[in-house]
């Protein structure tokens, strides 16, 4: 029953926030950019279509379970009350694994944005930008485990902050848009010849579909975060609001993602788009007001990658503590200390983090192959999400939840595949180390493995170890 006369917990607003902070992070400020590489206009609003769909249904799913299932807390419980435990473990361990390794791809955008300001920043990954990153990541790390709940509030002062410099673009983009820019080359694509010259030819519809899967998974990655509302549903002052406000989160994320991408094609050409710098949202401001405007957008990612930072700093120590409430991990992974934060949880967290942040230093795009771990680690937890919600709806005869939770498994199964297995097949190596705990945390709670889990989790080993061959072997480079 759900608990509606609660003195403290998180509001309404701050769930909101919650979802629309954790997914507005480093991705947004370089969208515009990444979709005009892959995609005309025309194929671009064809693909946030298809997202808008995909993710809505997400969404909505999201919203009925924690309606209707208030019992149950956060994703992993979900797969664990469609599909058993074993399920529950992998997508609650997989969830933690997205959550900490956003942050990693926070980290070196963050470092870039300084580099504006720093030259030394600059890449992302260089030593002093890991120095001056693995310091932050402790102190917010301290921070939360001050509390829970007072970091949420922060996080909604945040939200408000980093809406600010996105808004500003928005005016400016508006100001400078040029209709005939716009619709010049709608449909058709641009090829570059072996001389280097650049042409136009019409858009067929397989070119349409190849640009639409060149969109979908950068797409995909600003909406990592949106289930931060349900992740926090127990600390929430009414549970329904956790509901509400993945919804709402979703909708503003739609409204700011497809105006922020559009209109910069009316600003410059396709072909010009392709020549701005990364980020393409600060430089793009920059052409536009000068370089007053760049230090304006660059402190404003710093604002707003802090705020995605902290959110995503207290939900991989939610998702391991609940896993530890589920007794799927050992119970040390559940303990709060005096203001109610799982400080075990936070404090092992950040030590895998740091462990990463230094391996930064040795990888050529840490950004990119954090971000693409983490899409292809969250899309594992949505499906099972949305499978769920789908089971729920055959089992009631309910046509409306059952088709929601189709779209959403049939949205994310696709996503998953355009992603490259690589991705999902280099995160098997954590898994498998999460399954070591998994093992001690169900002997200690008197359970055994049974026959079919000792068999998934041989497999999951061996994928595993293949993995990690080709990765000393360097038949896969990071």
């Amino acid at each position: 029953m759900e608990n509606a006369n609660k003195s403290h917990g998180i509001s309404l607003f701050a769930l909101i926030a919650m979802v629309v902070s954790s997914a507005i992070g480093a991705g947004v400020f370089d969208l515009p950019t990444t979709l005009a590489a892959a995609a005309t206009p025309g194929a671009t609003l064809i693909a946030w279509g298809i997202t808008a769909v995909g993710i809505l249904a997400l969404a909505l799913s999201l919203k009925n379970l924690v309606l209707n299932k208030p019992n149950l807390n956060g994703i992993s419980d979900y797969a664990r009350a469609g599909f058993g435990e074993f399920a529950g473990f992998l997508s609650g361990w997989g969830y933690w694994l997205s959550a900490w390794l956003g942050n990693i791809a926070f980290a070196t955008m963050m470092m870039s944005a300084m580099g504006y300001f720093f030259p030394t920043f600059k890449s992302g990954n260089s030593l002093s930008a890991v120095i001056v990153s693995s310091i932050i990541s402790w102190l917010l790390t301290l921070f939360v485990v001050r509390g829970v709940e007072s970091a949420a509030a922060i996080n909604a002062i945040v939200t408000v902050c980093k809406l600010v410099p996105l808004v500003a673009f928005g005016v400016m983009a508006v100001i400078t848009f040029k209709f005939g820019v716009f619709t010049q080359h709608f449909w058709s694509n641009f090829l570059v010849n072996t001389q280097g010259v650049i042409s136009y030819s019409d858009m067929t519809a397989s070119g349409i579909l190849s640009q639409i899967r060149g969109c979908l998974m950068a797409m995909m990655w600003v909406f990592v975060g949106i289930e931060g509302a349900a992740m926090l549903a127990k600390r929430a002052k009414k549970q329904s609001d956790a509901g509400k406000a993945t919804v709402i989160g979703l909708i503003t994320l739609l409204f700011v993602y497809i105006i922020l991408t559009m209109l910069p094609y009316g600003y410059l050409s396709q072909e010009q788009l392709l020549k701005i710098k990364s980020p393409g949202i600060l430089y793009l401001f920059e052409s536009m007001t000068g370089s007053l405007g760049g230090a304006f957008i660059s402190i404003g990612m710093i604002i707003t990658i802090f705020g995605a930072w902290l959110s995503w700093t207290i939900l991989p120590a939610e998702a391991t503590s609940q896993l530890a409430e589920q007794r799927l991990l050992p119970q040390w992974f559940g303990v709060l200390n005096q203001h109610g934060a799982p400080s075990h949880s936070l404090w092992m967290t950040q030590i895998f983090i740091q462990i990463f942040l230094i391996s930064t230093i040795f990888t050529s795009e840490a950004y990119t192959f954090a971000y693409s771990l983490c899409t292809s680690a969250i899309v594992v937890c949505y499906t099972l999400v949305g499978a769920y919600q789908m089971k729920l709806g055959l089992k009631n005869q309910n046509k409306i939840w059952a088709l929601s939770g189709f779209i959403a498994l049939a949205f994310q199964v696709i996503a998953l595949l355009l992603a490259g297995l690589t991705y999902l097949w280099l995160c098997s190596i954590v898994y498998a180390v999460g399954l070591i705990f998994y093992y001690f945390g169900r002997r200690e709670n008197g359970y055994k493995f049974s026959q079919v889990e000792w068999v998934l989790t041989g497999i999951i080993v061996l994928i595993a170890l293949t993995a990690l061959g080709a990765l000393m072997t360097g038949h896969v480079s990071v």
